[in-house]
């Protein structure tokens, strides 16, 4: 069975906000008079927009995933970096959505928060509030909020309210409110390669650096932290950096070191077989995780790579379901053995 630490959703709680926007993503009527959503991928019906609870459960019935731990989907995250008095309310109704699909089905979800993230204290206490609801271990943040040791300041805030409840930080590659993205124009050529594969990659790399190689996560010891896509590059770059590091530093630890030392964790959705291979090189298979994007695709495609994968038998189900069930049972267990004590 598999755990899928990845899995976006799409939110119908949020149709009110997408008529009201004047820009996309936004829902809006086509030339016959029906209603659609507007986005950079195109037109789409209403009727397919939106994520569907029992569809969801008969795919993963079929691909044999025991649980979904459900996360914003990139083109929604919109809502997050909208004005205070308009975040909070839709990260609240999707967080409590979230919540109530996995009290509707015991076992089967999990999830991360959205959170208003225009106002860090607020986000803060979104993400203190989200994790006293059901099924809630964590939140969805975008990786541009660690690109640099800098940056993860602002995140504090959300990584004190972590650490306090056990939860997880999925780090998705995205913007921070304000921030140009995507980066690459679509008018460029190769854009959706550039931004889906050597941008992002290269930005999950920066945020896997400041990560594992400052003091950032020092004062955290109980918050875990998952980063998608093995962590962008490192797994290949770790022995470039490792050979500037004895030359430039030889007196500091190699970095191979302390990224094996770190207490982060990483998904291995869109890989192959030898990058999986790589990372548990690496972080070793203790660290991995499964993700998906939430689509039959990337089940498929992460299943396959896996079993392609040079890698032991002990190690293969560390990835697909043993990490992930122990960081469950970590956060989304010991909240709930909280509200029981209290």
């Amino acid at each position: 069975m598999m755990i899928d630490m990845h899995a976006h959703w799409r939110p119908a709680e949020v149709a009110d906000a997408l008529r009201a926007r004047e820009r996309e993503p936004r829902i809006a009527r086509n030339a016959d008079g029906a209603e659609v959503l507007k986005s950079r991928m195109g037109d789409e019906p209403l009727a397919t927009a939106f994520d569907d609870v029992d569809f969801h459960i008969q795919r993963m019935d079929r691909q044999d995933v025991s649980v979904s731990v459900l996360s914003l989907l990139g083109s929604f995250c919109w809502v997050e970096a909208q004005p205070l008095e308009i975040s909070g309310p839709l990260c609240r109704r999707i967080n409590d959505r979230l919540s109530a699909i996995c009290q509707d089905h015991p076992g089967r979800f999990a999830a991360f928060a959205a959170l208003p993230l225009t106002d860090m204290t607020a986000a803060a206490a979104e993400l203190e509030r989200a994790l006293g609801l059901p099924g809630m271990m964590g939140a969805q943040i975008p990786g541009n909020l660690f690109l640099t040791a800098a940056d993860a300041e602002a995140a504090r805030p959300l990584l004190e309210v972590a650490n306090r409840h056990k939860a997880v930080l999925f780090v998705h590659h995205g913007p921070r409110p304000g921030d140009a993205f995507p980066k690459i124009g679509g008018g460029t050529d190769n854009a959706r390669r550039r931004n889906g594969t050597l941008d992002m990659q290269a930005s999950l790399s920066s945020v896997m650096v400041t990560l594992c190689l400052t003091d950032v996560m020092a004062a955290y010891p109980d918050a875990s932290v998952v980063v998608h896509n093995l962590g962008g590059n490192i797994p290949y770059e770790i022995e470039r950096m490792d050979h500037r590091s004895l030359l430039d530093t030889p007196e500091e630890e190699l970095p191979s070191a302390r990224v094996r030392r770190a207490k982060v964790y990483v998904d291995c959705n869109s890989f192959g077989p030898r990058a999986i291979e790589a990372a548990v090189a690496l972080y070793g298979a203790e660290r991995i995780v499964c993700g998906t994007d939430g689509s039959a695709f990337g089940v498929d495609w992460t299943r396959k790579a896996l079993e392609e994968a040079r890698i032991s038998a002990e190690e293969r189900e560390q990835i697909m379901h043993g990490n992930a069930a122990a960081m469950i049972a970590r956060t989304v267990g010991a909240f709930q053995q909280e509200r029981v004590a209290a």
